[in-house]
């Protein structure tokens, strides 16, 4: 018996109310469709007709395609009960959509859409494994990200309002949005406020608030020059507020998993759990080549007539691809001051890669491919980055 033989293929299309499943056989044979709710009470039945229909030596398949979301209660569920799950890229399912004759959608024709893909790319799918810990850090991430952005939205309401009130803020804060600065903007949102206040007064204010970095020049220089202000001055505070305790949250989680990835330079605390959040549990790729491939970092050949050539994917996942891009960037930093290389061992070989004549973006994607293995490696084994000692004449 073909391996393919010993299992029947069950695709679901997953929702927030309910999930619709399609089972078919290895000759994509539709079987039957099954509608459940989504909540473990029904996920037990569910199962049971699942048995009711598999044939005696045939073991059930499941394919789901998120299962971090609307799909990772019921993925929880049927691991814990022994059943092979795998993750199922949404771009395949569609891609299978697309290539009939006659193009069609519902939660029917997904599904087994779904169920298709597990027949013909079984070996090639990853197991799902929707661990709590990861999709907490991984919640936390996307908890910390929508943050920092409406942080951004606030800053440029902020800059709005204070071009108007203090057309000239600049000259005595560098950063609309520094400690000192939401400090004074909270006491003072508009010049009308300062009226009375006198220099000692100021002077002694903000020394309080910058820790005694301000000077009496700078609370002159301020009421020389001299709302909406003070609604998004809280806004911003409750903000940075809110990045620290998430902040913390991530500290706690990521210290039970035990990674070491901080030991590299370039990488903190924020994108070492961007790391753990897109990549997941490590030991779902076999090796450092197949996260490569899923990060969209391996490249890809095209050819056709027996000519052809690999060309850089844009498949994978972009959000892992950009934190090894910007990672790869520090990589090859130079420190302003001392004009010493952050990491002198990756900026040689960027500058090797230069001389045999490959552009930037290529020697970036290089290292980008080195540091895949590297990162691998450290979450595999949980060990730190050690900076290997390279030669002086080595260093460019």
């Amino acid at each position: 018996m073909h391996e393919k033989q010993k299992h029947v293929y069950v695709g679901v299309d997953l929702h927030k109310q309910h999930h619709v499943a399609v089972i078919i056989n290895c000759w994509q044979e539709k079987l039957e469709e099954i509608k459940f709710e989504n909540k473990p009470s029904a996920f037990s039945t569910f199962l049971l007709d699942i048995d009711k229909l598999t044939e005696e030596g045939l073991t059930p398949v499941f394919g789901l395609e998120d299962v971090g979301g609307y799909g990772r209660a019921l993925a929880q569920y049927l691991t814990d009960h022994g059943q092979v799950v795998k993750e199922v890229n949404p771009a395949l399912s569609y891609a299978e959509r697309k290539s009939h004759v006659t193009v069609q959608k519902s939660d029917s024709w997904d599904a087994e859409c779904v169920a298709r893909i597990l027949v013909r790319q079984l070996s090639q799918l990853h197991d799902a494994k929707p661990h709590d810990l990861y999709w907490s850090i991984q919640q936390l991430v996307t908890r910390r990200n929508a943050l920092v952005k409406a942080q951004g939205a606030l800053k440029n309401q902020l800059h709005i309002q204070l071009s108007h009130h203090y057309p000239s803020y600049k000259k005595f804060f560098s950063e609309v949005d520094g400690k000192t600065a939401l400090a004074f903007w909270e006491r003072y949102p508009s010049p009308s406020c300062l009226e009375g206040v006198s220099i000692k007064q100021l002077t002694t204010f903000l020394l309080e608030v910058s820790h005694n970095t301000c000077s009496v020049k700078k609370a002159n220089e301020i009421l020389k020059l001299v709302i909406v202000v003070e609604s998004i001055v809280r806004h911003i505070l409750f903000g940075k507020q809110e990045i620290g305790k998430v902040e913390r949250e991530l500290k706690e989680l990521m210290s039970l998993l035990d990674f070491q990835l901080d030991s590299m330079p370039g990488i903190d605390l924020v994108t070492a759990s961007a790391l753990i959040a897109e990549v997941g549990d490590v030991r779902r790729f076999p090796n450092a080549n197949k996260l490569a491939r899923f990060a969209g970092i391996a490249p890809v050949y095209f050819g056709s007539g027996g000519k052809g050539k690999e060309q850089k994917s844009k498949q994978g996942n972009r959000a892992l691809h950009a934190l090894f891009y910007n990672l790869a960037v520090q990589q090859v930093q130079v420190a302003k001051g001392s004009k010493l290389p952050r990491n002198p061992v990756f900026h040689a070989y960027y500058q090797r890669k230069l001389k045999e004549g490959k552009t930037k973006g290529q020697a970036l994607v290089c290292i980008m491919r080195r540091l895949v293995n590297i990162v691998y490696g450290m979450m595999k084994h949980k060990i730190a980055y050690e900076l290997p000692i390279i030669k002086e004449k080595e260093i460019v």
